[in-house]
């Protein structure tokens, strides 16, 4: 997944308070901690009010302080109103040179705020920080609405959109026509009264927001299920066992064993737990969350926030907050997407009904006299796929090792396909001890960007997988990126090795494409630069860059045995690639019926928003057609993050609507040779360098040559109804990575 992009010049103003809301968790770190004793930082002393002087601009992490970041903001966002006021009063006509370009320069110190605090906020966390988000979040919204509800200022972007066929070239004009669009859908042409009222929601929007966000945060690490007695995990790896008497040791709980939540609803756990009351235990916890009562419960939240969304998209003139959301994107209105979801939910649905009955007849033929559960779903299918396959996750994880699926595997087939080298520089500062720093270098040996990945999870970490900037590419700058990949793979004992499951290698390889499409951007304008494109097209190229870690060569490369050096037997290859097939009835299904879920409630109108957050989340499964109590939405309403903090709000079909794309296009490379420098130059040219430069499905025909076509997914999936799911080599995405 993307930490949210900036998908406007909101990215100098705003990206604060979209990437924080996302971000928090609630536990600290002791790096950050805040010395009560320390006087506030002078702005001399503050190294966020100066461009780092460090390769890349890369932030001096090691100098950076929680007590930095409130003058800094105070001060950048002031600078940026002052700026923008200089250009709204410029006495001479506006042209592009004295409003848009000097726009886009604006915001520089505030940007790099943002950025910084951000990501630490999602990766590295404390209380201190957390209490300066929820400070700032109705800060920021004001200040953006102080720039997009300026009279002045629209005039003028106004005046030179009346003109806009004089400017000399493409990227100008579209510069042109989507500053436009931003002031208009941001309010500049509703009357002054209403403007008061926007500025009204917005803030208390962006306060809402903040607080489901730390919200479900807070209690996706209260509600980890403690367990007393070694036997009750019989099932688990020795190293799962080990990690969970690490994190109760860590909770003061020493001699017992803590089962932390994920962000979805389904556990991993869940998967090989022996202990059924247990496994119950555990489902139940994760689904309870956020909707018990207590002082972490949303459901209040989620009604405010439901409505004031549609209130402010009718006083914005839609029908809906979908219908708003939808306009800014490649799918472009509600009647695509919902006809997209009506005709992928019965095939999926009946796909995972079939899978049901051949774990019903598992639990019967071992004598159990239950019906099947959600908490037995991942415990059976496991057992299916080890009869039918003769396989199961633990027969790869040895060729799995961390180190060598990112040498020998990420970075091998970007060196195959762009010419890329990596460098570790051990010399740079970082924000934890985990993190490690790469110096990427073109294929000319030119230095490309700076690279920093962050695998291993901690309190101080949300959950979930996310690349994010802390510096974006610019030629009007002349910038050149410092991108980064987390994920969040439990850390072994000192001195054993990190072994992945195989999604996990998968996990790996999709941020890595959001990476190459932050490092490759080759565009003048901040506005544009990499990962700035429609929420609906950017998981796209990251999702194109999963089909590498089953690439036959590639796979040789990475996939050897920890302790021996020798590669994955092809028997045991040929199970893994085979076993890919299975489950996708479940994986499609839980999918989407958070995704209708999504849309379910962003498609109401003020006075239809429910009482009972509960009773309106069955009824859109049931009208859905996706109440299938064995398999339950990916996320529920009360942790749905993505659609109540996340920035995918009526836009986690996303995933899927990227995926007709990603299928479309892998379809494509296969037919054109695969793992060739030819395929990745063309690659980067029509689409990783061009950010958001130019419209995003041309950009997909400039690559493809020709218009989306969703028949590859319907195959991948196996919801064609007449072939088989994915061939070996290319493997769906799993389950949407995600970081709420």
């Amino acid at each position: 997944m993307l930490n949210p992009p900036s998908v406007s010049p909101r990215s100098r103003i705003r990206r604060i308070a979209v990437l924080a809301v996302v971000a928090s968790t609630l536990l600290a770190s002791s790096m950050h901690a805040k010395d009560p004793k320390a006087s506030p930082a002078k702005p001399a002393d503050n190294p966020l009010l100066s461009e780092s002087a460090l390769p890349y601009q890369l932030p001096p992490f090691d100098k950076i302080k929680n007590e930095h970041f409130t003058p800094a903001f105070t001060e950048a966002l002031a600078e940026q109103l002052n700026e923008m006021d200089a250009i709204a009063n410029d006495p001479e006509p506006a042209s592009f040179e004295n409003t848009l370009v000097p726009m886009e320069r604006s915001g520089q110190k505030l940007t790099r705020v943002n950025n910084i605090f951000g990501n630490l906020a999602g990766a590295h966390t404390n209380p201190e920080l957390q209490k300066i988000e929820t400070a700032m979040a109705p800060k920021l919204a004001a200040h953006q609405d102080a720039i997009y509800l300026n009279g002045k200022l629209f005039a003028r972007v106004q005046a030179l959109y009346d003109k806009r066929d004089e400017l000399p070239d493409a990227e100008s004009k579209y510069l042109l026509d989507r500053y436009y669009k931003d002031f208009v859908r941001a309010g500049a042409k509703l009357s002054e009264p209403d403007k008061k009222k926007l500025k009204v929601m917005n803030a208390e929007l962006a306060s809402l927001e903040t607080k489901f966000s730390q919200d479900v945060l807070k209690e996706k690490n209260a509600a980890s299920v403690l367990v007393d007695k070694r036997e009750d995990l019989a099932g688990m790896a020795d190293n799962e066992i080990a990690a969970s008497a690490e994190a109760a040791k860590a909770e003061k709980k020493a001699g017992k064993f803590l089962i932390p939540m994920q962000n979805t609803s389904g556990q991993p756990a869940l998967a090989s737990l022996r202990n059924r009351p247990l496994r119950e235990r555990i489902m139940k916890a994760s689904l309870a969350r956020n909707s018990h009562g207590g002082e972490f419960d949303t459901r209040e939240t989620v009604k405010k926030i439901a409505r004031l969304r549609a209130e402010r998209a009718a006083l914005l003139g839609y029908e809906n907050h979908a219908a708003y959301q939808l306009d800014d994107q490649t799918a472009k209105d509600i009647g695509t997407v919902n006809k997209l979801l009506g005709e992928l939910a019965p095939p999926a649905v009946a796909n995972a009904k079939k899978e049901a009955a051949d774990l019903q007849a598992m639990i019967d033929t071992e004598g159990g006299n239950f019906p099947l559960e959600s908490w037995d779903w991942s415990f059976y299918s496991e057992k299916v796929l080890k009869e039918r396959y003769a396989f199961d996750e633990s027969q790869v994880r040895p060729y799995f090792e961390m180190n060598r699926v990112i040498n020998d595997g990420v970075f091998f087939a970007a060196g195959q396909l762009y010419g890329l080298t990596f460098k570790e520089r051990k010399d740079l500062p970082v924000y934890q001890e985990d993190v490690r720093v790469f110096e990427v270098f073109d294929a000319d040996g030119r230095p490309l960007a700076l690279f920093l990945l962050d695998y291993y999870a901690r309190p101080s970490k949300r959950g979930g997988a996310w690349m994010n900037e802390y510096v974006s590419q610019s030629g009007l700058f002349g910038n050149k990126p410092v991108v980064a990949n987390h994920l969040n793979i439990p850390k072994p004992p000192a001195g054993e090795p990190t072994l992945l499951t195989f999604d996990e290698v998968t996990t790996a390889f999709h941020e890595f494409g959001h990476a190459l499409h932050g490092m490759f951007s080759n565009v003048k304008y901040p506005r544009f630069a990499g990962t700035n494109v429609p929420r609906d097209f950017v998981e796209f190229p990251s999702q194109v860059n999963e089909m590498w870690a089953v690439w036959p060569e590639v796979l040789k490369n990475y996939a050897k045995h920890y302790q021996t050096g020798e590669s994955m037997p092809a028997e045991l290859l040929e199970k893994l690639m085979s076993s890919r097939k299975f489950d996708q009835g479940f994986k499609t299904t839980e999918y989407l019926a958070a995704t209708l879920l999504d849309q379910a409630w962003h498609q109401l109108k003020p006075a239809e928003v429910p009482k009972d957050v509960l009773a309106f989340e069955a009824q859109a499964l049931k009208t859905a057609g996706v109440d299938f109590p064995p398999v339950p939405p990916r996320y529920r309403t009360a942790y749905f993050s993505h659609a109540f903090a996340g920035g995918y709000s009526a836009g986690y079909y996303s995933y899927i609507w990227s995926e007709v794309l990603d299928a479309d296009t892998v379809k494509w490379i296969k037919e054109n040779g695969g793992l060739k420098r030819e395929n990745g130059d063309r690659f980067r040219q029509t689409l990783l360098s061009r950010g958001g430069s130019e419209d995003a499905l041309q950009q997909f025909k400039n690559f493809t040559g020709g218009e989306p076509d969703i028949a590859p997914l319907l195959e991948r999936r196996g919801l064609d109804q007449t072939s088989p799911p994915d061939a070996p080599g290319d493997i769906p995405p799993e389950k949407p990575q995600t970081g709420g």
